[in-house]
Parts: C-alpha cells; structure tokens; sequence
C-alpha cells in the first residue's frame, strides 16, 4: 500500500497547489448553507434538524463531485504526465486507488467542515444526532460513488471541460432513476425486471433510506458495489492506455 499513499499525498497536495481548492470548499460551504436556511426554509419549519441540508446532497454532489475529479486523468492525458506515471513500478490499480481516495478525502474535508450547521442545530433544538451522523456517514459514501464514476469518465478523454459534462449527465442519470418521470418513461417499452433496476439504481433513494436514520445495508452495498465497478472500469481505462 505504500504505492498507493505516495499516489495519494501527490494528489491530495494537488488540490491545494491552486487556489481551486478553496475556491471550491467555499462555494460548497455557501451553496450548502443557503440550501439549509434559505431554499429549505429551516427557520419556518420550526424543527431544529439536518433534513434540509442532506435533501439537497444529491444535487450538489451531481455537479461538484466532478468538479473535483474532471482533473484526475484528463490533466494527465492533456500535459502528458500519464506518460510518465505508466513507465514507474507502479500498478495501474494502485495509482486509480490513491487517485479517487485523494478525491474521496477532499470531499471528507468538505463534509467537515459542515459541521457547525450540526452544532447550530444542537443549539436551536435537540435533534436526533444518530440521524445526523448516519446521513453524513451515507453522504460520504455517495460522494465517493459520485467521485468513482467522475474518475472513469475522466480517464476517457484529455479535456476536463468533456469529463466534466460527461460525468455529470451520467450522474443525473443515476439521480434521476428513481424518479416517478423516468420510471414511466421506461415502463413503457420495458418489462418488470427492468423497470425494477433501473429503479434500484437511484442516488437519491438510496441515499433518502440513510437519511432516515438507518444505514440500510442494501443502500451500502449499492454505492461500495458502484465504487469497486466504477474504479475497475478506470484500471481497465488505463491499462488500455498503457498497453497501446
């Protein structure tokens, strides 16, 4: 594993090599904190709880998650640095791994630093915490899902503009399934079974289980399942890339 944190120190150490990094977090922070007290009407609710913050992780998460991982592989591909990364004594897998956990811990860092909005409540009110601490437990994995998906895309192509908008229309793919709109639309044309996994693949459900304070173990598996996929896809990407 030592391959694998040397990966993801350089990675890591990336974000924050440009002002990108703080530029992100702090619109992060806003968009989460309007979300909360403006859009959710929190202060007219009267209920002192998370409800409004996680509501809107799915559709934050669709377009800032590739926002961090449009640069994982394209800005390798378009410098030519993935040149140079094929030719070390390092395993394709070990460098996808340490690329998507640098990922997956800058958006753990984003996630923290959310954490007053759950002191504020425990001021105002007293919320049930073991909700709380679930659905930030599931929004964790549902970003690395999200960020698992956005490094495949990535791996694709060498513009970060393409696997930007590529990995987000395949996000709203996945955050849209479960909705009433999409399943009519396919139980049109298709049978049961079909309908029934199309509607299984949905972000939003998924993540709208953990939010009501269970962590569902279907709901786990789905998103660690589409981590383990989406992550084998980019070895498969990059070894392609290498043997050519």
């Amino acid at each position: 594993m030592r391959e694998v944190l040397v990966v993801f120190r350089r990675e890591f150490a990336a974000y924050f090599a440009t002002p990108v990094a703080a530029v992100f977090l702090i619109v992060f922070l806003a968009l989460a904190a309007g979300m909360t007290f403006l859009v959710s009407g929190f202060f007219d609710r009267g209920q002192a709880d998370l409800s409004g913050f996680f509501f809107w992780h799915p559709w934050l998460f669709l377009v800032l998650m590739p926002a961090i991982a449009m640069r994982l592989w394209a800005e390798e591909r378009r410098s030519g640095t993935i040149e140079i990364l094929m030719t070390l004594p390092v395993q394709p897998w070990q460098i996808v791994l340490g690329k998507w956990l640098a990922a997956w811990a800058f958006a753990a860092l984003a996630l923290v630093l959310t954490m007053p909005l759950w002191i504020t409540v425990n001021v105002l009110g007293s919320p049930d915490n073991g909700v709380i601490l679930s659905s930030y437990i599931g929004s964790w994995l549902m970003a690395g899902a999200f960020l698992a998906l956005a490094a495949a895309i990535s791996a694709l192509t060498k513009s970060q503009v393409l696997a930007f908008i590529g990995a987000t229309a395949v996000s709203f793919l996945f955050v849209m399934a479960g909705f009433d709109l999409v399943i009519s639309v396919v139980r049109q044309w298709a049978p049961g079974f079909i309908v029934d996994a199309v509607r299984s693949m949905s972000f939003f459900a998924h993540f709208q289980h953990i939010t009501d304070g269970v962590l569902e173990l279907p709901s786990i598996v789905f998103f660690v399942s589409l981590i383990v996929f989406c992550l084998w896809l980019n070895v498969r990407a990059i070894e392609v890339k290498k043997a050519a």
